[in-house]
């Protein structure tokens, strides 16, 4: 039986715990695509066996965010875009789907809500703080998924997209500025404040295809973070720390 928080909850394992801190590293770029990793070095930095860190890794190869080389290491995998366009696909399907069965007139307490996020967004921005803008827009459309009572599919959506979540890390540092993100979720709740349902969700699609324009860009800027479907041999270097 699993340990219990104070508050009765489970306690996450050394795996888990593991997994957690690995997988977030590499989706916020902490550990950039084609970092070599270390069994040794990481668990020594997580305080941690080896045990748990191999089977995260193993974890993370399976997902397609660590790729393995015989006779030369593991490697934080390149950003693939196929599987961002998969994962934009599935994410485009839950979400504007949800907000197209979501039925006006929408609470002013739920349309509230989603300004109070739009001005914590701006706040963000104005600071050129990436990560917490990344979290305000996970809140956002886990919200959006809300309206219609659809919440729940943010666990789906979630387990697809984190080559997604990269492209998207990456164009915030390189290509879109926050404000402009900001805007175009703007232009989503002021549809939904007016009970047009319909221009909301093509605002929405319109909002979640501009990552495409962005991976475009990233990858003639930086071609080194992404797959190109041919086969690379990568060099092995001194693994990037997690602190």
């Amino acid at each position: 039986m699993a340990d219990q928080t104070r508050s009765g909850g489970p306690l996450l394992s050394a795996r888990d715990r593991t997994l957690d801190t690995i997988r977030r590293a590499i989706i916020t770029l902490e550990l950039k695509p084609g970092t070599p990793l270390s069994e040794n070095e990481l668990a020594t930095e997580l305080a941690v066996s080896r045990t748990p860190v191999r089977e995260s890794l193993i974890l993370l190869r399976e997902e397609g965010l660590v790729e393995v080389y015989p006779q030369v290491g593991t490697f934080v995998s390149l950003v693939d875009p196929e599987r961002v366009r998969q994962a934009q696909f599935i994410r485009e399907a839950v979400e504007c789907t949800s907000l197209a069965q979501a039925r006006p007139p929408f609470s002013a307490d739920h349309v509230g809500d989603l300004r109070v996020l739009l001005g914590a967004q701006r706040e963000a921005g104005g600071g050129a703080d990436h990560d917490r803008f990344f979290e305000l827009d996970e809140e956002f459309h886990r919200s959006l998924l809300a309206l219609a009572g659809n919440e729940s599919a943010w666990r789906t959506v979630n387990a697809a997209k984190a080559h997604l979540d990269r492209a998207r890390r990456l164009s915030l540092i390189d290509t879109r500025p926050i404000g402009e993100l900001v805007e175009q979720h703007t232009l989503v709740v002021d549809a939904i404040e007016a009970g047009d349902t319909g221009t909301a969700v093509e605002a929405l699609r319109s909002h979640l295809r501009a990552v495409f324009e962005d991976v475009g860009r990233i990858r003639d800027a930086s071609p080194e973070f992404f797959s190109d479907g041919q086969p690379r041999r990568p060099v092995r270097r001194t693994v990037t720390s997690l602190r």
